[in-house]
């Protein structure tokens, strides 16, 4: 792998630069400068070394963790199922799918318990995951139990046909009562583990409507019209209002609770057997529910 660098992170040590710029730590990064493993230009250089502009980097990514996974007995809300599909709603604090930090206590884990038939197209690690939401956002996800569900109900979400409405408690007051966010999103040049707004992102859009006003705060209906990593979270910020809760784009002082307010309310599509359209919504959670009460009361 190789990375050139810019005029913007000129000077930087190379040991935090390739943190910056790539998808290794700190910590692996300067492993792999230890071992020679990271080459300036075809040379060794120590962690301290000053990146100049033009300079290129070649560096090796670790082979990824091998994750074994298995069925466990975890409660989970199936709100719908049938033979192809099934529609669950995620609790808040669990993990889609299991990845190298998460091999234990996802949703994949406790489908895999309670969902016999689970399609294989996305591999060992996350069958019949069509579609992800955050850890710490709550609500509704469209389950594949074959390979042809997953493929019309993937089809469905690319051609923007899928309905996706979520709810969110926003930090301010909002000028206008609906409106659209259309800006691109990608990784953040200044912090590689966030997503941002950059005009090398990919095209973005969600749809706005307020539903309800408590002057330090509103609470939202949105409806994601494009799937990008973060984006309802991104796109608040980035106009202003960041989603209460948000310890990764929202100020310090905040709502409490257990993460964002963020929630997955309404899913709709149609069914890949029967062409029938299905709508489902479930209930934000009782921490969710107990704010805004607590907000309507001042």
């Amino acid at each position: 792998m190789e990375v050139k660098i810019e005029a913007s992170a000129a000077g930087q040590r190379l040991d935090k630069a390739m943190a910056e710029l790539t998808d290794l730590s700190r910590s692996l990064a300067n492993e792999q400068i230890k071992d020679g493993l990271i080459l300036v230009n075809g040379q060794a250089k120590k962690a301290k070394y000053a990146v100049k502009e033009g300079d290129v980097i070649s560096y090796e990514l670790p082979e990824p963790e091998v994750v074994e996974y298995v069925p466990e007995d975890i409660p989970l809300e199936i709100v719908y199922q049938d033979e192809d599909v099934a529609v669950v709603n995620k609790p808040q604090g669990m993990v889609v799918h299991p990845s190298a930090g998460h091999t234990s206590g996802t949703l994949v884990n406790a489908l895999m318990y309670h969902i016999k038939d689970l399609s294989g197209i996305n591999g060992v690690l996350r069958p019949g995951i069509v579609h992800r939401i955050d850890k710490d956002t709550s609500g509704l996800l469209m389950i594949a139990k074959n390979d042809q569900a997953h493929v019309a109900l993937a089809a469905e979400l690319k051609d923007k046909k899928s309905l996706r409405k979520y709810w969110a408690i926003v930090h301010g007051n909002l000028p206008n009562d609906r409106g659209v966010i259309e800006t691109p999103i990608g990784r953040s040049e200044k912090d590689r583990k966030k997503q941002a707004v950059t005009a090398k992102g990919k095209p973005a859009l969600t749809r706005f409507q307020v539903l309800e006003r408590f002057g330090d705060y509103t609470l939202v209906e949105l409806q994601l019209e494009t799937g990008r990593t973060h984006q309802i979270r991104v796109h608040m910020a980035y106009i202003g209002h960041p989603v209460a809760g948000d310890e990764v784009y929202g100020p310090r002082k905040t709502l409490k609770g257990h993460g964002q307010f963020l929630h997955a309310r309404t899913l709709g599509f149609t069914h890949p057997r029967t062409g029938e359209v299905l709508e489902f919504t479930a209930e934000a959670p009782a921490i969710f529910q107990e704010t805004l009460e607590k907000l309507r009361q001042g």
